[in-house]
């Protein structure tokens, strides 16, 4: 890890602490900062290059919906690009079986190697196609931080879902055009506002299930 990213400790701390995390977790968490900061150098993972930048954009975001997450059994991370939200939440809630879903040939290798380094025995990498991934078992959550539109999320990726499973979209303002196309038999079960730590901007979690017959 370098003095940057080390010196991002107490800021790291602090933001855990108004999201009701262990501040334990924050050396495992700049261990994944600091990999994605030196991988994203060469293989261009996500446009923020600052790493403090990426502790508020990236960690303390996907942290965020943590709540939502916690006695999950398996989530489905969609387009998990570096692992966002996937791996933060494996690492903050490691009875949680997280899959990331990943097409691109680059991304998922690095997340493989995020996943052997930081020893992540509660991850798996799915390199493939949204619509074209057949888990074992279905999920009884999948996610999608920055993929698309609720609708084409759906499109993608409905097919994961457990009967009862929900769609945990993470969102700036609520986008109400999107909600409004959702596709026939699917509806908002729930939509709750998020503050994360370090940004001003609006955040939500939309939580989409299939309508009861």
């Amino acid at each position: 890890m370098t003095a940057d990213i080390a010196a991002l400790r107490p800021e790291l701390e602090a933001g855990l602490a108004q999201l009701a995390q262990e501040p334990a977790l924050a050396g495992p968490l700049l261990d994944y900062l600091a990999l994605l900061a030196r991988w994203n150098a060469t293989y261009n993972l996500t446009a923020i290059r600052d790493p403090r930048e990426m502790l508020a954009k990236h960690l303390l975001d996907s942290l965020a919906m943590q709540p939502f997450v916690r006695g999950l059994a398996a989530l489905a991370d969609l387009g998990s690009g570096p692992g966002l939200p996937g791996i933060p939440l494996a690492i903050v809630t490691p009875g949680l079986q997280v899959t990331l879903v990943e097409s691109n040939g680059k991304k998922a290798r690095f997340l493989r190697e995020a996943v052997r380094q930081l020893k992540l025995g509660n991850v798996q990498v799915a390199e493939s196609r949204i619509e074209a991934f057949r888990p074992a078992a279905p999920f009884a959550a999948i996610t999608a931080r920055a993929l698309a539109t609720l609708p084409l999320i759906l499109e993608l990726g409905g097919h994961l879902l457990a009967p009862a499973g929900r769609l945990l979209a993470m969102k700036g303002v609520v986008p109400a055009d999107e909600i409004a196309a959702l596709p026939p038999g699917w509806q908002v079960a729930a939509i709750h506002p998020l503050q994360v730590p370090g940004l001003v901007a609006e955040r939500h979690l939309l939580e989409i299930a299939r309508r009861q017959a």
